[in-house]
Formats: C-alpha cells, structure tokens, sequence
C-alpha cells in the first residue's frame, strides 16, 4: 500500500525527491526500525536518512514514538475502512464474513514489514500510544465480532461458542503469520487468504441435513 501523507492542518507538507516529507520519513523510519530496531534508530538517523532536518520531524510527527506509531496506524486505518465497507454492504452474512477475512490476511500480508515492526516494538510504545492503538484495534474487533453475531442470530452460524471466542481464534492465527510467512513463496497473498476464510467459514456454517 503506498502511504499517504499525514493530516495537518496548515499548508500542505513540502516535497523532497518528489515525496512529500511525513512519507519520506516514515519510508525511511520503518526501513531502519527493520534493520536497527526501534531503540537502536535514533531521531538523527531518521532525519539523516530522509535528508530532512529534526524541525521537519518534529513538525509532521512530534517524536520518533509518533513515527512508530504511525507506521501501524495507518494500516490498521486501512483495514478498518476496508471491513466497514464490507460489514455495511447488502448480502448473504457467510459472504461478507468471508470478504473481510480474506482481506485481513491479504492487507497484512502486503503490509508485513509494517505490522512486524510495530508487534517487535509495541512495548516500547508510550502508555497513551499503546491505549490508541487498543482503542483502534478494538473498534476493529467489535465490528468482525458484530457480523459473526449477525450470522448467528440468524441461524447461518452456529452459536455454541462465544463470538468473542470465534474473533480471537481467529485474529491469533492472522496476528501469527509474520513468523511463517514469507513473500514469493508457493501461495500467493489472495490464495492464502481465502483459504483462511475457507477454514473460518467451515468451522462456522451450520450444517443443514441432506
């Protein structure tokens, strides 16, 4: 996914090398949060990097833990716009479980450097970046949790195991997939994600008698 530009109110972010600066920062930051690891970048490694001065930095991000911050945020964003849309749209509940369990594993997949970064890094987080990024990610939750209740009040899924428990089992197994995935490997992003949400939608659809 390509990164946007932070939002700031004022004029619009300058350009360097044709990017703006809050996506040449964040380029570079998670590069070097890849290589060095969060603690071992410094704000001056970041700024050298992006060929940016700290006042650039600290215009667009406040400080390095904004930075890592973001890189996750607007992933996480993403994939929340992307399962709303899914959740709201008209059709059978078993589809529209399935689209947004295919898309998670696919948008982190594509996005895995991101994801792995922040996971490594999250301790490192302030205690108000880390409440953020629980609040965001439960808002995410709450909504796949909303569309496995739907199906089971309807009848569609089985309603024997609670909903909470479904979501969790679930997301453990997407949350996993940086320590086994790898790009180029047999299965593309789009087979393994609909085989993901093969095996959720199985575990779940009631079994109507022949």
């Amino acid at each position: 996914m390509a990164d946007q530009p932070v939002r700031r109110a004022g004029r619009p972010p300058s350009t360097v090398d044709g990017r703006t600066v809050p996506e040449r920062l964040l380029g570079v930051a998670r590069k070097l949060f890849a290589e060095k690891g969060f603690e071992g970048t410094s704000v001056q490694d970041v700024v050298a990097a992006a060929g940016v001065t700290k006042g650039a930095l600290y215009h667009y991000f406040g400080s390095k833990d904004e930075l890592l911050y973001e890189i996750y945020g607007r992933v996480l964003r993403m994939q929340t716009d992307r399962l709303e849309e899914a959740a709201a749209r008209e059709g059978p509940i078993a589809e529209r479980v399935h689209a947004a369990a295919a898309d998670v594993v696919v948008t982190t997949m594509e996005n895995l450097e991101s994801t792995t970064i922040f996971f490594r890094s999250l301790h490192q987080l302030s205690e108000e970046k880390r409440k953020e990024v629980r609040r965001e990610r439960r808002r995410y939750h709450q909504t796949f949790r909303a569309m496995i209740e739907e199906g089971q009040a309807s009848g569609v899924f089985r309603d024997d195991i609670e909903a909470d428990l479904i979501v969790d089992y679930f997301f453990g197994s997407v949350h996993h997939l940086p320590m086994w995935w790898k790009p180029r490997g047999r299965l593309s992003e789009e087979e393994i994600g609909r085989s993901f949400a093969d095996l959720l939608l199985s575990s779940l659809t009631v079994r109507r008698p022949a």
